[in-house]
Order: structure tokens, then C-alpha cells, then sequence
């Protein structure tokens, strides 16, 4: 395809959504982003400055309505990364109704409706389209707090492989699945400098991902070198953690 993609990011005005908006920007592409709050600064890169356009993604026409703006805005759509989801911690006996409902609407649902919209106008586009999702290692690795938000990015893992299926071969949709990211709030969330080094070490690489190594995941996975690969799950995390039962091992007393 001559000239710059255009490419949307759900969520990409801050956190690993604008390390993603910036990359796409920094290859020459054009990029919308989205989100409930309007930014101080959208994305910016190499002389380029990604459109914001305002949505709650909760909502199944906000969802329909940032692809319908992208459209709007450049006329096609080429890319998409479903990055917009998260949580709150909570124990799962206690969960409202719509507490439960919100998790799955944002993290499932919404990237379903934003995708089902990307690949109506896709399939007319004759170089067709890709659609990237963000998971989270939460899919194989739940922890407390977390069961609606672990069961629902183990549905778009689901969904990434059944759509894959359904739009081939005018759109590729793949899954990029972080593992625990550095943010600015990392060390406070682990309990402090000390521990959040703990938690790093525990990884194989030795460092938690950084939201560019997601945004350069992201970046790799839809471009034409990866033209063949469609429902596959690219796993952005290290080499995984060590097991928690081989540190307690390691933690008995010696003979």
C-alpha cells in the first residue's frame, strides 16, 4: 500500500496505548486515538500528532463511533490495536453485578465491537487490514482480585483465534500479551523500590517489559513482514517468571 497507514488505538493517550500511538506515529503513519479524557498532549511523533477522539468504549456506539471517526477523518483504516482494558483489584464473592459487567464490557466486548466495525470497512479496502489485541498474562496467570478481568482476556484470547478463522483472508487479527510493564506507579503498586526489584528479578530477562517494547511488538506484528500470521499470540514477557513453587523449594532450609 503507497503512503502512510492509518492506523486507531482504543486507549492510546497514555501508558502502554501512547507508547503504541507514538510508534505507529514514529513509522509515518497516521494515528487516532481514544479514550474517555481528553489528553494534555496526544502522541507525537516525527512531525506527527495522533487525533484524539473522545469515547467510552463501555458503550457498544462509542465503540462503533471511533471507527466510524477514523473513517471519517482519512477516508480508511488499516490498523487497529485494541489496547484499551484494566481493572481494579476485587475480591471476586463480593463483586456487584455491574461491576462484573463493566470488566467484561471493557476488556471483551468493547474490542469485539470496535473489531466487528474495522472489519466491515477493511474487507472493501483492497489491501484489507489488521487487528491487534492486546491481552495479558493474567489469561494463564489469574491472581487474587482479578478473576472477571482473568476470564475476560482469556475470551479475546478466544476471540482473537475465532476471528482470525471468520475474516481471512482480507484481515489478519493477532493477539500481543504483555507480561507485568514498568509504569510510573510500578514501584509504588509493588510496595516499594526494594520490592519492586524483588519482582523484577523474577522475571528471566530481569526487568518487567517497558510499554515500548509492547508498542515495538505491536509495530512488528502488523506490518507486511508478518503478512502470514493470523490468529497467533505473540508474547511480550521476558521468557515468563520463575514458578512460585521452585522459590519456595529454593527458600527450605538446607541439609
Amino acid at each position: 500500500m503507497a503512503g502512510p497507514r492509518v492506523v486507531l488505538v482504543t486507549g492510546g493517550t497514555r501508558g502502554i496505548g501512547a507508547a503504541i500511538a507514538t510508534a505507529f506515529l514514529a513509522e509515518g503513519d497516521e494515528v487516532v486515538v481514544c479514550g474517555r479524557r481528553a489528553p494534555e498532549a496526544p502522541p507525537s511523533a516525527g512531525g506527527r500528532r495522533a487525533e484524539f477522539v473522545k469515547a467510552d468504549l463501555r458503550e457498544p456506539e462509542d465503540a462503533f463511533g471511533v471507527v466510524e471517526s477514523a473513517l471519517d477523518l482519512h477516508g480508511r483504516l488499516d490498523v487497529v490495536v485494541n489496547n484499551a482494558g484494566g481493572t481494579r483489584p476485587g475480591a471476586a464473592a463480593e463483586m456487584s453485578a455491574d461491576s462484573a459487567a463493566a470488566v467484561v464490557n471493557l476488556n471483551l466486548l468493547a474490542p469485539f465491537y470496535v473489531a466487528q466495525r474495522a472489519n466491515a470497512a477493511m474487507q472493501e479496502q483492497a489491501a484489507g487490514g489488521v487487528i491487534v489485541n492486546i491481552g495479558s498474562s493474567a489469561e494463564r496467570r489469574p491472581a487474587p482480585g482479578t478473576a472477571l478481568y482473568a476470564a475476560a482476556k482469556s475470551g479475546l484470547h478466544g476471540l482473537t483465534r475465532a476471528l482470525a478463522l471468520e475474516w481471512a483472508p482480507k484481515v489478519r487479527v493477532v493477539q500481543v500479551t504483555p507480561g507485568p510493564v514498568e509504569t510510573d506507579g510500578s514501584a509504588r503498586h509493588y510496595g516499594g523500590e526494594e520490592a519492586f526489584a524483588a519482582a523484577s528479578g523474577a522475571i528471566a530477562m530481569g526487568r518487567f517489559a517497558r510499554p515500548e517494547d509492547v508498542a515495538a511488538a505491536c509495530v512488528l506484528i502488523a506490518s507486511p513482514r508478518a503478512a502470514y500470521i493470523s490468529g497467533a499470540e505473540l508474547h511480550v514477557d521476558g521468557g515468563g517468571e520463575t514458578p512460585g513453587w521452585l522459590k519456595a523449594i529454593e527458600a527450605l532450609p538446607g541439609d
